[in-house]
């Protein structure tokens, strides 16, 4: 049965926070809202926590998960950037985009493309997102939280909860965030190459 935490959207409550980075740090699967839609979260390098977002979202070993990073400093530990690139990030960053990049050695191989070896990165522009990465202290593993068979993300806490119960081990609820995910740009071969179109605005890379 999940924890249900209800957090405010603007002043989220740091003790509330604070439980649930200690639930992620002590291998959680999550639900939590971003500036997109909500997501399924855990900690990095949770092999359990891959293999339930997967069974969750019935996905195989070439879907690009995405580590959801506080801000670009960290962003750039885990993806290698090159020049042009970064500017271009930089200048979408926070948003509701999710970038496509060659991953380091600090990314485990288990969450790399199998051929590509890249991974999804993303800084999103969401308060209580920002603060639980701030908490956390290193990126949160994520998934959009879509459902096999549906078109659109679930976007309430409550009813988050009352679906997948069973399949958390918590739901942090801080309003509705909407239902488009983000804009997915792939940058693994140098030129912006638009796999999704979502909420973030396409026009300075098309």
């Amino acid at each position: 049965m999940a924890k249900y935490f209800d957090v405010h959207p603007d002043n989220p409550q740091p003790r509330t926070i604070a439980q649930v980075a200690d639930s992620v740090r002590s291998g959680a699967l999550i639900a939590y809202p971003t500036d997109s839609c909500y997501a399924l979260g855990c900690r990095l390098g949770s092999r359990d926590g891959i293999e339930r977002i997967r069974t969750i979202r019935h996905l195989d070993d070439r879907h690009h998960f995405t580590l959801v990073c506080e801000d670009f400093a960290q962003l750039g530990q885990f993806v290698r950037v090159d020049k042009d690139v970064f500017r271009a990030i930089k200048a979408s960053t926070p948003g509701s985009y999710t970038f496509i990049l060659p991953a380091t050695k600090e990314v485990p191989r288990m969450l790399q493309h199998p051929k590509k070896k890249t991974v999804g990165v993303r800084i999103p522009d969401h308060v209580v997102t920002q603060a639980l990465l701030a908490e956390l202290g290193e990126p949160l593993l994520s998934s959009t939280l879509l459902l096999p068979d549906e078109d659109e993300p679930m976007t309430q806490g409550w009813e988050i909860k009352d679906r997948l119960d069973h399949m958390l081990d918590a739901v942090v609820d801080s309003g509705d965030c909407g239902t488009e995910p983000t804009t997915v740009i792939d940058f693994s071969g140098g030129e912006a190459e638009i796999v999704r179109r979502g909420a973030g605005d396409l026009a300075r890379f098309e």
